[in-house]
């Protein structure tokens, strides 16, 4: 059984949260400050993180940054929840390591959807092209058995063109599939990190297709 903790100090939305996910067939876990919820992730880690950016002891972003800043956690799930709509704050939340961003208020489908598409991302394991290696469950890349650090944007980035090999891949398409928006955003932004990516592989593997996008070939 997937184990969810959720991190929301506003309890009527937490004890809907807990009654949704629970029927659903999740166990979950809630927390109404980080610092009850650091203590317990430090005893046992879970599968996904439900976290609301409003904290009454820290910002959400900060608590956000520590999960992501330990490549230990690169495996767990974070969904951030706020009444925030800035398409800025959502950009800053996925840079910072977010996997999906849902607003309030949301309905419970949404909420079961999210949560559920991002487990089903779980069956496939690792993939492999030539000698890249790609592992989904722990978010680690190897070029020839040689781990190489990703960013998890650039991370993102490589695993959804792996998926997508052999087809060419665009700007939209990545950005609403890594970023998760239909927000144009500057394609220098995009392009870095791609260059970025080309540095850290030292492999001839993504191409650029210009006009439209990027692909990887089998």
């Amino acid at each position: 059984m997937k184990l969810i903790y959720s991190l929301e100090d506003d309890k009527s939305i937490s004890d809907i949260i807990y009654q949704t996910l629970t029927k659903t067939g999740y166990k979950v876990k809630c927390f109404y400050d980080a610092q009850t919820f650091f203590k317990a992730f430090n005893e046992h880690k879970p599968d996904m993180v439900l976290l609301d950016m409003m904290l009454p002891d820290m910002p959400g972003e900060e608590v956000l940054k520590i999960l992501r800043d330990d490549i230990l956690n690169n495996n767990i799930h974070i969904i951030v929840i706020t009444a925030n709509r800035l398409i800025t704050d959502k950009v800053k939340s996925f840079d910072l390591g977010a996997d999906d961003y849902i607003e309030k208020p949301f309905h419970l489908l949404e909420l079961i959807s999210r949560v559920s598409a991002k487990f089903r991302k779980e069956q496939q394991k690792e993939i492999v092209i030539k000698n890249l290696r790609i592992n989904l469950d722990t978010f680690l890349v190897y070029v020839d058995d040689k781990k190489i650090d990703l960013t998890p944007k650039e991370f993102q980035i490589l695993s959804y063109l792996a998926k997508n090999k052999g087809k060419v891949v665009s700007r939209e398409d990545l950005q609403k599939h890594v970023w998760n928006t239909d927000v144009i955003i500057e394609s220098r932004t995009i392009d870095m990190h791609i260059l970025n990516l080309r540095e850290k592989l030292k492999i001839d593997l993504i191409k650029t297709v210009y006009g439209v996008g990027y692909i990887i070939y089998e």
